[in-house]
Parts: structure tokens; C-alpha cells; sequence
């Protein structure tokens, strides 16, 4: 009878290999596969968490049609809550991506006495609820004002409190793509008579754009929606400092549910764009890199 099995022989020094059915490949597509069940669960907990109460909260909003819809969010109150609330919110970004930035070169490119603790405060607007942020900011910059700096029921106090509570965004998307930059073309560069200025520019900056847009993008959608920080050390002064979030509080406590609700859809939309936009330009970044390669 001929056996199907080989009788050669390895060479000395030389490990048989046996590899399963398929080879290694094969094995990692059946470990990776996700089963039609595990994405019904996904999609039913998604939907459950996200998407039932996004539609309900639509729905609401037009229980007075498309008229009532309109009325509420341009109303002259809500249009001031909410063109307050883009323009804090894009001045806390845009200083979040400026400061966020320099913060993560520090912590990745330099080596200092405390380093590892000033990482870990990083997170600390996540973890610190965002009422108690408001209280500290108040007994600094309030009317009690140890710095005799009084803030307080100003847009300034608006954007110092939505930077606090963004910080995080932009460092941590930055930190890892430092981590990954390869260092040795900025020494090439700087071998090469390039300066400083020129390095960032040219190599440092097109690596660290589609983070630090995304940063500046998940900054913004958590401000447009800040309640917490804002709440004592804002004032709430229609007009002036009122956010378009104790806007939305304000039509509650008035019976006027749908108004808020109108007004929270607004806010939905805002920060749905933001992301979408975010996404494409990535999207397209991400291909203009593959080509160049």
C-alpha cells in the first residue's frame, strides 16, 4: 500500500514544521470572523443605547410640526444660546489644539521629575465630575477670587471652563502618533541643514494633522453639549452667557419640552456634521498618504 506521508528527511540543524489544514492564515480568518449573531447583538445594543433614543427625541421634537420645529429653533433666545455655544466652543478647541499639542510633545519627546503624574492628571476632566470643575473655577475666578481675577458670568469663564473639560481629547489623540513618528527622518532633516521650524512644518505636521483635527473635533462636539462646568461659573445670562445646554434646561423648567427637544436635535446635527467631516478628511488623508507611498 503507498503511504500519502513524505519519508524525506530533514536536513541537520533544520525543525520539521507541521502547520494545521490551511496554513496560519486560514487559522486567523476563522479566529477573526465575527458570526452573523455577534453583530445582531452589536447592532441591538447600538440601536437600544444610541439609536432609539435619537429618534425618540426627534420625533418629539416635531409633535408640533415642521412650523412649531421652526419656531423653536429660531426663536431669538435659542439663536443667541446657541451662536454662544459655537463660539466657545470653537475658541476652547482651537486653544485645546494649540496647548494639547504642545503638552503631548512634552510628555513624549522629554524626560522630566514628575512626568509620569502630570500624564495621569491628563485624564483627570474625564474622570472629575464636571459640576465640581465648575465649583473650583468659580472659587477661583468668582467673585471671591484668591488671584483677584473675577470671571465669573463671562464668555472667558465659558471657554476656560469647556478647555478644563477638553483637554483630554487633543493630547491623547496626538500622544500616540508621536509615539510612532519616526525620529530618524527629523535627525535627516536637521542633518540636512533643515531647521527646526521647517522639520515641523514639513514632516512633523502633515503626521500629526489628521489627529490633531480629530482631537479638535471631539473637543468641539463635547462642548457644544457641556452642562456640568458651565452651570455656576457661566451665569446663565440670557444673551450673554447662557449655552445652548441650560438653554435647553430653562425650556424644561417652563413646560416647553419641545422646544428643548428642538433645540437638542440642533445640537445632534451640529456635532453630526462635525464628525462626518471629521471622518471624510481623514478618510482622505489616509488615502493621499497610501499614495505617496
Amino acid at each position: 500500500m503507498t503511504s500519502n506521508v513524505s519519508t524525506t528527511t530533514p536536513d541537520a540543524g533544520e525543525r520539521p514544521q507541521s502547520r494545521p489544514p490551511g496554513g496560519f492564515l486560514g487559522r486567523a480568518r476563522t479566529f477573526t470572523g465575527v458570526s452573523p449573531a455577534t453583530i445582531g447583538v452589536a447592532w441591538l445594543w447600538l440601536s437600544i443605547i444610541v439609536l432609539l433614543p435619537l429618534a425618540a427625541i426627534t420625533v418629539h421634537s416635531f409633535d408640533d410640526g415642521w412650523s412649531g420645529f421652526w419656531d423653536a429653533v429660531t426663536a431669538p433666545a435659542a439663536l443667541d444660546a446657541l451662536g454662544i455655544t459655537v463660539l466657545v466652543s470653537v475658541v476652547a478647541a482651537a486653544i485645546n489644539v494649540v496647548f494639547g499639542t504642545i503638552i503631548a510633545w512634552v510628555l513624549v519627546r522629554d524626560d522630566f521629575p514628575g512626568k509620569g503624574f502630570v500624564n495621569a492628571i491628563i485624564d483627570l476632566p474625564f474622570a472629575l465630575p464636571t459640576i465640581v470643575a465648575s465649583l473650583v473655577l468659580l472659587s477661583l475666578y468668582g467673585p471671591n477670587s484668591p488671584l483677584d481675577i473675577q470671571l465669573n458670568a463671562t464668555k472667558p469663564a465659558l471657554v476656560i471652563a469647556l478647555t478644563f473639560v477638553t483637554l483630554p481629547f487633543v493630547v491623547r489623540q496626538v500622544q500616540p502618533v508621536l509615539l510612532e513618528l519616526d525620529v530618524d527622518v527629523e535627525e535627516a532633516a536637521a542633518v540636512l541643514g533643515a531647521k527646526n521650524w521647517t522639520t515641523f512644518r514639513k514632516i512633523i505636521l502633515p503626521a500629526l494633522l489628521p489627529s490633531i483635527l480629530t482631537g479638535a473635533g471631539l473637543a468641539f462636539t463635547r462642548a457644544i453639549g457641556e452642562f456640568g462646568s458651565v452651570v455656576l461659573i457661566g451665569g446663565n445670562i440670557p444673551g450673554e452667557t447662557q449655552v445652548a445646554s441650560q438653554y435647553i434646561q430653562q425650556q424644561i423648567e417652563i413646560d416647553a419640552p419641545v422646544n428643548a427637544a428642538a433645540i437638542s436635535v440642533v445640537l445632534l446635527l451640529i456635532a453630526f456634521v462635525t464628525l462626518l467631516i471629521l471622518r471624510i478628511a481623514g478618510r482622505r488623508q489616509s488615502t493621499r498618504e497610501d499614495a505617496d507611498r
